[in-house]
């Protein structure tokens, strides 16, 4: 089989999508030839069955004509060396190609994660053969072509190796600097909190100098200069796992909808998590889910889980680790996608 891939990065050093270079390494050694096209190419060290096209936007933004252009040429020009398509993400691409896709008679995976969702949505999910998703909230989950799949979390990579012994304490918030990841009620949150030895706070915002990004520094000033609370811009996605495995607690105030990556990874490796995400629901204790995102609400549930005693605190771990071993490895993400691209072969 030789198949198309088509993702926003394929960048080692992407905080966002760093870790979509494992998701290829994977599917290259379950097919005969990838071909990725993105719009954004960067450091890797992909297989030699791989080759990576970019749309250029390392070269600079160019226009929205220009890429579309470039894009719409390689998926014209590839149109031999590929019989299966997985677009991971960007419904754009699924309208300016997936009806070509199905006439040439390729079968397409669309995977999107979002709760929210449009006509653009609707087309896209038509014109694929499988739409892949991890959260019960997505909004594709809806279509009768969905597939609920692995989050798909390298549990080499993130794992318990060298976690130490953390303070019970410290605390770590990774995510971009954007309003819906709540960072603004984080941080009053923490400053809502009584006793916290430490919290780390890594993110930087989509859009440089955002008013919002600005907002989160002015309401973190008087936390940093008391000690409490430190600033980090975002870091490569390969620099996260030592990051988990420094702290004890990890926080994610992301509304249900969609299933972040980073819930799972600090599950893997070894953090109490405290989050708002119904996915997890069943799997994180009751007393560490946040209902309503509310600062004071945080400031509770943080307390509760730095509180959390010796024992209680070790339990939790290694039943959080567990089921992302037995339900979300990278492994059975694989396999899942690789039996899909099969199944409608």
């Amino acid at each position: 089989m030789r198949l198309l891939i088509v993702t926003q990065a394929v960048d080692a050093e992407d905080p966002i999508l760093g870790f979509f270079l494992r998701w290829i390494e994977g599917l290259a050694a379950q097919v005969d030839y990838i071909e990725v096209v993105c719009l954004k190419e960067g450091r890797h060290a992909l297989p030699q069955n791989v080759r990576v096209h970019s749309l250029g936007k390392e070269c600079g933004a160019k226009s929205r004509v220009a890429y579309i252009f470039r894009f719409v040429s390689l998926v014209w020009r590839l149109r031999y060396h590929y019989d299966a398509v997985f677009v991971h993400m960007n419904e754009e691409y699924m309208l300016l190609a997936g009806l070509f896709w199905r006439l040439s008679g390729k079968r397409i995976i669309f995977w999107r994660n979002h709760r929210m969702g449009s006509w653009r949505t609707r087309i896209a999910m038509i014109l694929s053969s499988a739409v892949c998703h991890t959260s019960p909230e997505a909004f594709v989950s809806r279509s009768s072509k969905a597939v609920l799949m692995p989050v798909g979390i390298d549990t080499e990579m993130f794992s318990l190796q060298d976690k130490g012994a953390s303070e019970s304490s410290s605390v770590l918030f990774i995510g971009r600097l954007d309003p819906v990841k709540r960072v603004e009620e984080f941080v009053e949150a923490v400053s809502k909190v009584s006793v916290l030895c430490k919290v780390d706070l890594y993110g930087s915002p989509t859009e440089p100098d955002s008013a919002y990004s600005r907002l989160i520094a002015l309401k973190a000033q008087p936390l940093v200069e008391r000690g409490v609370l430190t600033l980090y811009p975002a870091v490569p996605h390969d620099s996260t796992p030592g990051l988990y495995r420094a702290h004890a607690v990890y926080v994610n105030l992301t509304p249900s909808g969609s299933l972040d990556k980073t819930i799972g990874e600090a599950m893997a490796s070894g953090c109490v998590v405290v989050c708002a995400n119904d996915a997890v629901r069943q799997v994180v204790r009751p007393e560490l889910m946040v209902n309503t995102g509310d600062p004071r609400e945080v400031a509770q549930v943080l307390e509760r889980a730095t509180g959390l005693s010796r024992e209680d605190r070790f339990a939790e771990v290694r039943k959080l680790r567990a089921h992302i071993e037995q339900h979300h490895s990278l492994d059975a993400l694989i396999r899942k996608i690789a039996m899909l691209l099969r199944q409608y072969s």
